[in-house]
């Protein structure tokens, strides 16, 4: 069941229902676009993704995308938000509108390299219907009644002059939910397929996986660390964001005790519904593992095998029968790491969702445009299966413009 999440996807002249876009006007008869702007900035902190989609047809149609790193001074901010410091309330103040300033930026950057008039033409003034911007996590206690991101969702509707739905994990944890994951709901609407048992595995900070059987509903969690440790170590050792391709870790050895000893943290023997970040999975944590004399990509191998197994191991209790596995995320692009993944489950095909036309780096900020959608129409968008609700929620807090 193919979707069109590809910028290349534009309607062809006199398509029924589409927009015509090579000569400037519009085509008839006339479904009306529907717009949308999905800001994600994830628990790698590396920067903001953002994207311009259709969602005015069945299936989201992206119409644009842009990137925009952090800088070195905001991601240390950042991560030392999760931890409890001086003066802590007034620096996540700070940070918040110092991200709402980058969101700002990074929409009007997104604007500027979109196919579509934004006014006008018979598309009305107000073209982008809203911002779903989930803001960047620094305290995720679902067990004690809380989760927050911080963004200024009320800044960046002024700054950008657009509707913003942003506060999204709230309302469900108020009726008893994780507040976690949330991207199931749009990977049940956009990726299932009628007769094939697909999984779709995103692999940022964290790892979290959608189960979509053909003839059951759908469900998914948080499986544990995806790339921030291996991130963190990377950076620490060789000064570097990232391990290009896993090259680093392929270079090490899998340290089989350490491996046991990471396994033995009581998160991955929960059952689901279940969420996960910095607040369990850190440095801090990951120091308490190690003994201090193994070598540096040793540790680095034993880590990309803890994100592989875990996730591995998730798929074959919750998921059996699963026949294709999708990736998506930054971890996709880690080649060694995919490799792994093929390995341990050799009963499945593993492919990133780019075959499917979405695009792997990008499908979480389409996500929560998805989301801002069903929030303004008034539906909900958790899955009680997913977060653990007691019911289905509408999500977000909505700053109107």
């Amino acid at each position: 069941m193919p979707v069109s999440l590809s910028p290349s996807s534009l309607p062809q002249a006199g398509e029924r229902d589409a927009v015509s876009l090579r000569e400037g006007h519009i085509s008839h008869p006339v479904q009306q676009p529907e717009l949308y702007i999905g800001l994600m900035s994830g628990t790698s902190l590396d920067g903001v993704d953002a994207v311009l989609v259709d969602l005015g047809q069945a299936q989201p149609r992206l119409r644009a995308k842009h990137y925009l790193p952090f800088d070195d001074a905001l991601k240390n901010t950042l991560l030392a938000l999760h931890l409890p410091g001086h003066n802590e309330l007034h620096q996540a103040q700070l940070a918040g509108n110092q991200l709402a300033r980058l969101y700002a930026k990074t929409v009007n950057a997104l604007l500027d390299k979109s196919p579509l008039p934004l006014a006008g033409e018979g598309l009305g003034e107000r073209v982008i219907k809203a911002i779903g911007c989930h803001g960047q996590t620094i305290r995720h206690c679902p067990e004690q009644g809380y989760t927050l991101q911080i963004g200024n969702a009320a800044l960046l509707a002024e700054l950008t002059g657009i509707t913003v739905v942003g506060d999204f994990r709230s309302r469900d944890i108020a009726a008893g939910g994780q507040g976690a994951p949330l991207v199931p709901a749009f990977h049940d609407h956009a990726l299932r397929h009628p007769a094939m048992h697909r999984v779709i595995v995103n692999i940022g900070g964290i790892s979290n996986l959608t189960n979509l059987p053909p003839d059951a509903a759908a469900s998914g969690f948080d499986c544990g660390p995806g790339n921030l440790l291996m991130d963190a170590w990377c950076m620490r050792h060789l000064g570097k964001p990232y391990d290009d391709n896993g090259a680093w870790a392929a270079s090490g050895q899998m340290l089989p005790a350490l491996l046991e000893h990471m396994l033995d943290e009581a998160f991955f023997a929960l059952v689901p519904p279940k969420s996960t970040g910095r607040d369990l999975f850190n440095t801090a944590w990951l120091q308490n593992k190690l003994r201090g004399n193994e070598r540096a990509e040793d540790v680095q191998a034993t880590l990309l095998e803890l994100t592989c197994r875990t996730i591995a191991q998730a798929i074959q209790k919750y998921c059996a029968g699963a026949t294709e596995i999708y990736l998506c995320g930054g971890g996709a692009r880690n080649q060694t790491l995919r490799n792994r993944l093929i390995e341990l489950l050799p009963g499945s095909s593993v492919q990133t969702t780019d075959v499917l036309g979405v695009d792997s780096d990008y499908l979480e900020a389409i996500a929560f445009a998805w989301l801002a959608q069903q929030t303004l129409h008034g539906k909900p968008a958790n899955l009680p299966l997913v977060t653990g609700a007691k019911h289905p929620c509408i999500l977000g807090a909505i700053y109107r413009n």
